[in-house]
């Protein structure tokens, strides 16, 4: 049996991994990724914020992914019952990207793994890790598997980018209790045969049925469109099992959604994932880092996904990039307490999005203008900026806002 030696061993080509190999690929670090499935391939997570620009630009990634003319992100509209509350990223307080994009995920993942390569970076897909031995002083040894042949690679380093395949925190015993409350989704896509004519066009619009249930409509420059459902797991169960007709069921529900699509064939039957919020006990030990879902996923409805992934799989593999030169690195302040602070403040506003506080904001109508600047930044995911004060005092400016709303209809 050969073994193989790298500095670095990522499990995992979505964009956590990718960013981290790019970046240590330039680094002029010798980059193995093991990728369980055959690229291309269906994942979801398909609308991006525009902090994962910043991370893309960062990694060298940005410029291939500005050729393939996906469609713009430029901000998020919310509907209640006809009430409107929209964004635009261009109003934002403070600085950072004004746009982003809504990308076709099979294709996307696609263009940054091949991105890599073209930086030096060896992928193995169809592999998958068996075992993972951290015994070495000096190096992990990973076992690995493809259909025709089983391997050994040693590495400096290892870096869990397995998003929900969450390789690490199973072989490890180191899943914890999510931070969210138990929700569940189903989710396809249609061609969009009528979207000029759609009033939503090309803007990611999301429909709130009731406080915990909402669908979402991310229309493709490909002329695809993903759409699907976020409630609660008991509240899913109440339609059919299978998940084409309960899709259905709920698609007539959506005063936004049923006319235009209520009749369109599904790209491919619905997928339900039950549960969808994650967690870990830690993120990272001797020689390993977990990124992106591998570590935590919270909830898709602010597409906070793929921005935890990039900012994590970036900063993980600077981090690297400081050890393999002999600096000193502290994981738990550089690593741990800077995700950590950033999910806090995310999972202050997912949590009061479904206790409806967040929802009376966004979707107020005289909303004060400073205000919807300061949250605007929080969603496009710069939830770093302790300039903020909604970042800064997130654990109680929603409520104290929401109440101030709330008076302000009482009189």
């Amino acid at each position: 049996m050969n073994t193989e030696k790298v500095d670095v061993l990522i499990i995992g080509a979505g964009p956590s991994g990718c960013v981290s190999a790019s970046y240590l690929a330039q680094k002029g670090y010798r980059v193995t990724i093991l990728e369980k499935s055959k690229f291309p391939r269906y994942t979801i997570g398909e609308s991006l914020i525009p902090r994962c620009m910043d991370n893309f630009e960062e990694a060298g990634l940005l410029e291939d992914l500005q050729q393939q003319n996906y469609q713009k992100k430029y901000g998020a509209k919310f509907i209640r019952n006809g009430v409107v509350g929209a964004f635009d990223f261009a109003e934002k307080f403070g600085e950072g990207w004004n746009w982003t994009w809504q990308v076709p995920r099979d294709d996307f993942d696609l263009v940054l793994a091949e991105s890599c390569q073209k930086k030096g970076v060896k992928i193995l897909f169809e592999t998958e890790v068996t075992a993972v031995d951290f015994s070495a002083k000096e190096k992990v040894t990973i076992s690995y598997r493809s259909k025709t042949i089983s391997e050994t690679i040693t590495a400096r380093y290892i870096i869990d980018a397995s998003g929900n395949g969450r390789v690490l925190a199973k072989q490890l015993g180191l899943e914890a209790e999510a931070k969210i409350s138990s929700h569940s989704s189903i989710f396809t896509q249609v061609k969009d045969i009528d979207r000029e004519n759609f009033k939503h066009q090309n803007t990611i619009t999301f429909d709130i049925l009731e406080k915990e249930v909402w669908m979402w409509y991310i229309p493709f420059s490909n002329g695809n469109t993903s759409l699907g459902v976020v409630a609660p797991t008991d509240w899913l169960a109440q339609f059919s099992e299978d998940n084409e007709t309960a899709f259905r069921q709920i698609l007539a529900l959506s005063p936004e959604f049923k006319e235009q699509f209520e009749k369109v064939k599904f790209n491919f039957a619905p997928i339900q994932i039950k549960n969808i919020a994650k967690n870990v006990t830690q993120l990272c030990g001797n020689r390993f880092v977990l990124t992106g879902n591998s570590a935590e996923f919270l909830d898709p409805v602010f597409s906070s996904g793929v921005s935890f992934a990039t900012e994590s799989g970036l900063l993980a593999a600077k981090l690297i990039d400081k050890e393999l030169k002999r600096e000193q690195v502290n994981w738990q302040k550089d690593y741990v307490d800077y995700m950590n602070a950033g999910i806090k403040v995310f999972s202050t506003y997912v949590k009061e999005w479904y206790t409806g506080n967040l929802q009376e904001i966004i979707l107020h109508q005289q909303p004060n203008l400073e205000i919807k600047k300061q949250l605007c930044a929080v969603l496009a995911g710069y939830v770093w900026n302790q300039e903020n004060p909604f970042v800064k005092k997130h654990q109680r400016i929603v409520k104290n806002v929401a109440k101030l709303i709330s008076l302000e209809k009482s009189l």
